[in-house]
């Protein structure tokens, strides 16, 4: 009796994706820097100088936010321009989600800023549980997505927070805060690179760390002389940041030299990630 060839099982349909963040270069964490910033001072502009108060404001960020975000999910790759308007956006959101909870409902700083640290533990630890890695090279299933952007809305929140808990509450000001948190990424760098801490926790202690920093630095330009910035105006601070935002994310889009390698994946998001060796978090 001839033996009988059974059939292949059927073969799952797939879709060509790229990863749908950035490389992490010396450009990353200069544009980041600068969108922590102009997501303090554009919050304030909006806030105080339009007039809109805390809750339009709020929701005004928010109907945006939601916008770009649906169109982010909806591409195939990381396009400059889309991602990093994202990170403008959610930078603004969540400076005023924390700006709201302190101002609108009296909460105080020290509650905001331990409340987003366990919302944001509890982000990573559902996100690892979930896929087995928080490596931002390995962005390319909607599901991962998803958990990026719940990260990266806590770490701004929790940036908020932290930033005016120690620049203002603390009575540190704004130009001493950013020598603290700008030494603490330095710590973080050095942890990293001398003494081999782990890619993936050092990238995301530095992107926790820059929020604040950024946070000061925005305060710190904007804010009166006599409140110990430098007096430039939230107006003045925002279009200078967001130029050279735009200047850069514009040279991003031409050279593409902040692109990461492809990788087909299932869909919906899940199964495991491709072989090879990925690019370190830290690295510039």
């Amino acid at each position: 009796m001839n033996a009988t060839v059974a059939a292949p099982a059927a073969t799952p349909t797939f879709r060509q994706m790229l990863n749908k963040v950035p490389e992490v270069t010396v450009y990353f964490w200069v544009i980041k820097v600068l969108c922590t910033t102009v997501g303090e001072t554009a919050a304030d502009y909006l806030n105080d100088n339009l007039g809109l108060g805390l809750t339009k404001t709020s929701y005004i960020s928010a109907a945006l936010l939601v916008a770009v975000l649906i169109w982010q999910f909806a591409l195939r790759k990381y396009v400059p321009g889309v991602y990093w308007l994202a990170v403008v956006l959610i930078s603004v959101f969540g400076t005023l989600v924390s700006d709201n909870l302190v101002e609108n409902y009296g909460v105080a700083l020290e509650t905001t800023t331990i409340a987003f640290t366990i919302l944001l533990a509890a982000t990573f630890s559902a996100w690892y549980a979930s896929e087995r890695t928080l490596s931002i090279h390995t962005i390319y299933t909607t599901r991962r997505e998803s958990f990026y952007w719940l990260a990266v809305l806590f770490t701004f929140a929790l940036g908020t927070s932290a930033g005016d808990l120690v620049s203002e509450k603390a009575g540190f000001g704004y130009l001493t805060s950013i020598l603290i948190f700008g030494g603490a990424i330095a710590l973080v760098a050095l942890a990293h690179y001398r003494f081999k801490m782990g890619a993936v926790l050092s990238f995301w202690l530095a992107y926790i760390l820059t929020r604040p920093l950024g946070a000061s630095i925005g305060d710190w330009m904007s804010q009166d002389k006599s409140a110990g910035g430098l007096g430039l105006g939230t107006t003045v601070t925002s279009y200078v940041f967001l130029t050279v935002i735009l200047g850069l994310v514009v040279f991003l889009a031409v050279t593409k030299t902040d692109e990461t390698p492809s990788a087909e994946q299932a869909e919906p998001g899940g199964g495991a990630p491709p072989a090879g060796p990925r690019s370190p978090e830290m690295t510039v």
